[in-house]
């Protein structure tokens, strides 16, 4: 498998353990996290989030989880969840989150989680818990009537991944600006109430970020929970490029980027335009008088080219399953360096007895 240094940190390093051992301490802290609730990411998720964690690491601290904690709002597997959770931190590496640069961990692994969780639970109102609108969407989606606690209070969980790392901003895209506005409320509430305590996270709009739709249906947002239409990295190439190859498009003969009108086309010239480093303009001239089958086969080339190296990537991690737990072991305690004093400092101005 591809080899990564476990990074030595904390005090006797000479770090300053607060803002994150092993990291230059000018640069903002950031968070984000993602759930190991399919067997693949799909190419969305990448173009959507993940290559602006890679690129991230140039310019501040970061934090990335795999988020197995949240994942059990839902009825999971056991075997599978492991497997999973060890499958999503295999592509995060593949795709270049790179521990000596980024501490990369497994959130049940780090307990400072849940622990301010609960006192942050405590200053949530009731019905400003019942006013996300991700869990009404998801628990109408479940279908038995039967969502979970878990499900209700999970944007608490959330607001306790972002605080417990200090973050100074947090990515977020439109789904999840609810979220962070819960998470800046209670770390507000936290500091009227006890004394600053807790920093208030700014939301990081990633800019020029492509939407992605589904291939199948292509006014709607590509989603795992619509296999048809998702593009999954792990998937077996022929079996992608067959979907690329079926891709809706319409009864008009011109390739042209009009979303409204054209979403099918648009969806495709945007996925080719990003994985071949070309712009829309460009496409469409070089496209001109040529027909949907030229450009959904172009768009299955560079996806193969991009998904064939990073599929042997992502086998190598899998292959050594204690190395790469080691990864995650190493990026758990980094974690938890930082992680562990903010609750050590939000239990003690809450009142509760230390530990002797």
């Amino acid at each position: 498998m591809p080899k990564h240094s476990v990074i030595p940190g904390g005090d006797d390093e000479g770090s300053t353990v607060h803002r994150g051992a092993n990291f230059p301490t000018h640069r903002p802290r950031v968070f984000s996290g993602i759930q190991p609730t399919a067997d693949s990411f799909h190419i969305g998720n990448y173009l959507g989030a993940l290559r602006q964690w890679v690129s991230m690491q140039e310019t501040h601290e970061t934090y990335y989880c795999v988020v197995d904690l949240h994942a059990i709002t839902v009825d999971q597997d056991p075997a599978l969840l492991r497997q999973r959770t060890r499958v999503a931190a295999a592509q995060l590496l593949a795709l270049g989150v790179d521990p000596a640069r980024s501490v990369l961990f497994v959130q049940s692994q780090v307990p400072a989680h849940t622990r301010l969780t609960w006192v942050l639970e405590c200053l949530t109102g009731f019905g400003e818990a019942s006013r996300m609108t991700q869990f009404k969407d998801k628990a109408a989606r479940s279908g038995d009537g039967h969502a979970s606690v878990g499900l209700f209070t999970y944007p608490v969980l959330m607001a306790a991944d972002i605080l417990a790392y200090q973050a100074d901003a947090v990515p977020v895209g439109e789904d999840q600006r609810q979220h962070l506005e819960l998470t800046r409320n209670l770390a507000q509430r936290f500091n009227s109430r006890y004394g600053h305590t807790l920093t208030v996270p700014e939301p990081f709009i990633l800019k020029e970020v492509a939407k992605i739709y589904d291939l199948s249906e292509p006014t709607v947002k590509m989603s795992k929970s619509s296999p048809g239409g998702s593009l999954d990295l792990l998937a077996p190439v022929k079996q992608s490029v067959k979907k690329i190859k079926s891709a809706v498009t319409d009864n008009d003969r011109e390739i042209r980027y009009d979303p409204a009108a054209k979403p099918g086309v648009s969806n495709l010239l945007t996925l080719l335009a990003i994985l071949s480093d070309a712009s829309i303009a460009e496409l469409e001239n070089s496209y001109s008088g040529k027909g949907y089958g030229d450009l959904k086969a172009a768009l299955a080339d560079v996806f193969e080219a991009f998904v064939t190296p990073l599929q042997e990537r992502v086998a190598a991690y899998l292959t050594d399953p204690a190395q790469l737990d080691a990864i995650l072991a190493d990026g758990a305690r980094r974690a938890a360096e930082v992680a562990d004093v903010t609750v050590r400092t939000v239990f003690d101005r809450v009142g509760f007895l230390t530990a002797t």
